[in-house]
């Protein structure tokens, strides 16, 4: 299993707004776990947690983009509006791949969400 992306981790300054935004935007379920506001993620595809950001005078954490693949890219778009997310510029089309955005979630994190076309999508692993 050696160099496989396993888990990722959201940080967040109010975990509970967090919460709702990725439950009201992805249909993600949380389960308390460890720690005080501390989640492991369920339906994410891959192992994830979300985290009260430590440190209220740092940005937080730093660490590498992530993609969301979704089925419908604009209808993610109205979710993430609707949850309070912000929407980073137009959509971008990438020839035989598939069309993405950027938002930043309730948090001030920054992450990409991609509708895929059938033919580039491929399983984890």
């Amino acid at each position: 299993m050696t160099n496989k992306l396993v888990h990722f981790a959201i940080e967040a300054d109010d975990v509970e707004r967090a919460k709702g935004f990725y439950e009201r935007v992805f249909d993600w379920r949380f389960d308390p776990w460890g720690p005080p506001e501390f989640y492991l993620i369920q339906n994410a595809g891959i192992h994830g947690a979300l985290q009260k950001r430590i440190g209220s005078s740092s940005p937080g954490c730093k660490g590498f983009e992530c993609t969301i693949a979704v089925d419908d890219l604009k209808a993610s778009m109205a979710k993430i509006t609707t949850a309070g997310g912000v929407i980073a510029g137009a959509p971008h089309k990438i020839p035989t791949v598939g069309e993405l955005v950027q938002f930043t979630d309730t948090e001030g994190n920054q992450a990409v969400i991609m509708q895929y076309e059938p033919e580039a999508i491929k399983e984890p692993g």
